[in-house]
């Protein structure tokens, strides 16, 4: 007999980054809500690298915290080893990565959803989604059928109901988010080795993917991969480079300080393949599942395995390789850099043909894992099933890949679905608010035939979303649907306040030709001046900034210097950014001209057939979205523009 338990808002199916963001988004909106992981030691837990942030995935989490987020603080608590990137280049490419204790990160997590109001975790495999159709008897509310078993078309307009677990017990609730990240159906392989497990021998969700097919979703197979784990005791690391942590480190999280979360650092490694190694592994090749066809899964273009690129850039002579610690109290170090599914006897080859592993013994072999995911143009930029009402999708579930992206995914799912059952406008980021809606209208828009990975590159607007301003720019959102307290929201005012006001007096404020001005020229190698300058245009000389300038500014007043810094952006970069907040205009006019939901696209005479057919398909919900659409040309643009002014 199935047993019916009590009704929740939402629940969560999996805990790991995404689920995490989302099930404490819902609690903390209010929203009753139960989170399923197939096992409680893996929430939040970090299957692969050690690590948060990096390049432009350090804008999402940076992104996240404003938004009212938890992976910033978590990562500012156990952090072993922070450093900020590209920092030779552009405050627009500036990405912060920190090193995490990786059991430290998921135990803190999980002691934050403990403790969350409106929380409860189940640790349960979620089977089926359950659903009614939406004309169905509205008398039948309040009891919910077992309708796992039932097929739908894709046409059929669909209403969560509740969820069913493996042993066949009902959860009712009136909105579902799936976040099941890499264990629909996982496999895990290196050379003849394969197992039906999810990540670290974690029991996979073999009965979900059904329940998809069963509600019409489509579903694909993705692939990804992760390296070895050594023994730290068996490295050399008299051979290799030692990568130190940043002197003063800057936090994730906009609620703490520099001086909030200073501690002693761990370094991490650098050594590189060499001519042996990649002789091994062409040698081998034939043994690789990823060549002999024994993966069927896409992997990702951007992060591929270390036979991948050996065979893809034979030209290269080494490849890089950092040694990173996976905690402080382990010692097993992680191969950045040499993901694998080869067989283990020639993962010791390779392995030990490194600089500094000649000894290296493994802990944990290198392995592929396939996974089940769904094609996320299927679902709105809310992340809600376009055909399924209430029944939202986060994270690798939707083709992206990493940590990062899934908890930007996760916490924008929580909200859309607690702001919908509320009865409340959702939120939708587009591509000129930050990098999370430049990720989710790719995700959702251009049909990625491989795990996504987030890359400055992607965002058209960098240089107004940068990781260093995500507050002034999101925590209007956070407050707005109440994840950002009023104090929070308070600082965030009065610091753009401050920005503003210390920018109008610098451009207000000339400086003569005394010695002591022409005298800082003089050491800065900046050309001296022969009348009155004003001090903004110093500071947009390249050889000056805001900081340097400070002894011929007599009347600046106190700020901090995260303030500082922005004021030292806005006014040296302020020409480029005029010219893209322009650029911004525009593209917002396009994102204003919305489509409606039942627009036929077949009454639009000359409309190309491949343009028609991709409309169709993804029913983009504006203009500005159609225009992102591949095969959807300007020519397409334009013809629907007029027609539907007409």
């Amino acid at each position: 007999m199935l047993m019916q338990y009590e009704n929740y808002d939402v629940a969560v199916i999996g805990a790991g980054h995404a689920g995490c963001e989302a099930a404490l988004a819902c609690a903390r909106l209010g929203l009753k809500t139960i989170v399923f992981t197939v096992s409680v030691d893996s929430i939040a837990m970090m299957p692969c690298n050690p690590n948060i942030g990096g390049t432009s995935k350090g804008h999402l989490v940076k992104e996240l915290d404003a938004l009212g987020g938890e992976m910033g603080k978590n990562i500012d608590r156990t952090y072993i080893q922070s450093k900020m990137l590209n920092t030779s280049k552009g405050p627009a490419v500036h990405s912060l990565r920190a090193q995490a204790d990786k059991k430290d990160y998921s135990a803190q997590m999980r002691m934050i959803l403990e403790n969350t109001d409106n929380l409860t975790i189940r640790q349960d495999e979620v089977s089926a989604v359950l659903v009614k159709t939406e004309d169905s008897d509205s008398s039948d509310s309040d009891i919910v059928f077992d309708s796992s078993d039932i097929k739908y078309s894709a046409e059929d307009i669909l209403q969560v109901t509740g969820v069913k677990t493996s042993s066949g017990n009902i959860y009712p609730c009136r909105a579902a988010i799936m976040c099941t990240g890499v264990y629909l159906k996982a496999r895990c392989i290196y050379g003849d080795v394969s197992k039906y497990t999810g990540p670290n021998g974690l029991p996979a969700a073999n009965l979900l993917t059904e329940s998809l097919i069963n509600l019409g979703i489509d579903v694909r197979r993705f692939k990804t991969g992760t390296p070895a784990r050594i023994d730290k005791r068996t490295i050399d690391f008299s051979k290799m480079e030692e990568q130190f942590g940043d002197e003063k480190v800057v936090p994730f999280s906009f609620e703490n300080s520099s001086e909030d979360i200073a501690r002693e650092q761990v370094s991490c490694w650098l050594t590189y393949t060499n001519e042996e190694t990649h002789k091994i592994i062409r040698d081998n090749i034939d043994r690789s599942p990823l060549f002999s066809g024994a993966i069927e899964g896409v992997g990702p273009r951007y992060c591929p395995s270390i036979e991948d690129k050996v065979m893809r850039f034979a030209d290269k002579d080494r490849h890089q390789v950092f040694i990173e610690p996976e905690g402080l109290y382990t010692n097993e170090m992680y191969i950045s850099g040499m993901s694998s599914s080869l067989p283990e006897d020639v993962q010791y080859a390779m392995y030990r043909s490194v600089p500094g592993l000649e000894n290296a013994k493994i802990v944990r072999n290198a392995y592929a894992i396939e996974y089940d995911c769904i094609n996320a143009t299927q679902i709105l930029p809310t992340l809600e099933f376009k055909r399924i009402k209430g029944f939202y999708s986060a994270g690798q579930a939707n083709g992206s890949s990493g940590y990062e992206e899934a908890a930007a995914q996760g916490i924008i799912a929580g909200i859309n679905a607690a702001l919908k059952l509320k009865g409340q406008e959702p939120l939708i980021l587009d591509r000129s608010d930050g990098y999370i809606g430049v990720l989710i209208d790719d995700l959702v828009t251009k049909e990625t035939q491989e795990p996504y990975r987030m890359m400055t590159s992607r965002a058209e607007y960098r240089l107004l979303l940068r990781q260093d301003n995500a507050d002034l720019r999101l925590s209007k959102y956070g407050y707005r649907v109440g994840l950002l307290s009023q104090k929070r929201y308070n600082r965030v005012v009065e610091k753009q306040n401050i920005i503003n006001s210390e920018i109008e007096r610098l451009k207000n404020t000339s400086v003569g030709t005394s010695e002591k001005v022409l005298s800082l020229l003089r050491e800065n190698n900046s050309t001296e001046i022969s009348s009155g300058i004003t001090l903004a245009e110093l500071i947009r000389r390249p050889e000056l900034s805001y900081q340097i300038i400070a002894p011929i500014d007599k009347h600046r007043p106190e700020i901090d210097e995260e303030t500082a810094d922005q004021v030292n952006i806005e006014l040296k970069y302020e020409g480029y950014i005029s010219r893209q907040i322009s650029q911004v205009e525009q593209y917002k006019k396009l994102e204003k001209k919305k489509i409606p939901d039942d627009f036929d696209y077949d009454l639009v005479p000359s409309l190309r057939i491949e343009a028609r057919q991709k409309l169709k398909k993804i029913r983009p919900v504006s203009i500005g979205q159609a225009s992102r659409i591949s095969g959807v040309s300007p020519a397409d643009i334009n013809v629907l523009v007029v027609f539907m002014k007409n």
